[in-house]
């Protein structure tokens, strides 16, 4: 899937409404919480952060995603993962949440909470509160030979009250597709993390918004691949309000359940 031309052929093509949700919000069960580090090969404090990372990503529950940044390039490694994309949107967020800057290691909790991502009690505990205070719609993703359909559910959004309609609309969210690479070790050859062997789990190598729900059932396919595609072997889709607000719902699909065909 060329994730930087869907948003154009979704809203031609492929973004319908519904008839009927298969699945309700209103239902009682759980979504994967969403945690995003944001990282850098060249920043000496990342390491335990990104070990950390990989054990939420086995963690069942948890979505957990890493998005390497470009401005520690210029301390003498150029990161090999980083995007500017993923560098953007970390900068959204501490715009929304009224930050002074950005740093790394940084994890984002559904959206809503700023932890240091080395520091692990802290990591935990945002996880276990946004577990137990939720929104919930829910999302699925189901494969076939050429696409990924992806089906989103009607309002209402179990879990979500009024202060959250009243901060972010009634609803307003967008829709998110990550594309993600599983697994990716990296021989770091210079700078603060100079002779290092770092892997990092689940990958953002490709993001993009691709419409916005409204409070309606939406259906969608995505193409498995384009020749343009970074490589990756599996997709998240989040559905966050505001764009870099709360968390509404979210869903992964990855191997041996899906990969590009070629």
């Amino acid at each position: 899937m060329a994730i930087r031309n869907f948003a154009s052929w979704l809203g031609v093509a492929a973004l319908v409404v519904a008839a009927a949700a298969s699945a309700r919000a209103g239902e009682a069960e759980k979504r994967p919480v969403v945690v995003e580090l944001y990282t850098s090969q060249g920043c000496s404090s990342c390491p335990p952060a990104d070990a950390l990372l990989g054990t939420l990503a086995k963690q069942p529950g948890v979505l957990a995603i890493s998005l390497p940044v470009t401005y520690w390039d210029m301390l003498g490694w150029k990161d090999t993962l980083a995007s500017e994309a993923n560098t953007r949107r970390q900068k959204a967020y501490a715009r929304i949440m009224g930050h002074g800057g950005i740093y790394t290691p940084e994890m984002i909790v559904d959206g809503v909470d700023d932890v240091v991502g080395s520091r692990t009690q802290q990591v935990k505990a945002a996880i276990a509160a946004r577990a137990q205070d939720m929104p919930v719609l829910p999302v699925s993703l189901t494969p076939d030979r050429r696409t990924v359909r992806v089906s989103i559910a009607a309002a209402p959004v179990a879990g979500l009250d009024k202060d959250d309609l009243g901060k972010w609309g009634t609803p307003n969210a967008t829709i998110w597709v990550f594309q993600l690479l599983n697994q990716a070790t990296v021989n770091i050859g210079a700078g603060e993390n100079s002779g290092r062997k770092v892997t990092y789990h689940n990958v953002v190598r490709a993001l993009r918004a691709v419409g916005m729900w409204k409070g309606q059932a939406v259906s969608f396919e995505l193409p498995r691949h384009d020749p343009s595609d970074p490589p990756h072997d599996g997709l998240a889709v989040v559905v966050q309000q505001g764009g870099y607000g709360r968390v509404l719902g979210a869903a992964r699909i990855a191997r041996p359940d899906y990969s590009p065909s070629r």
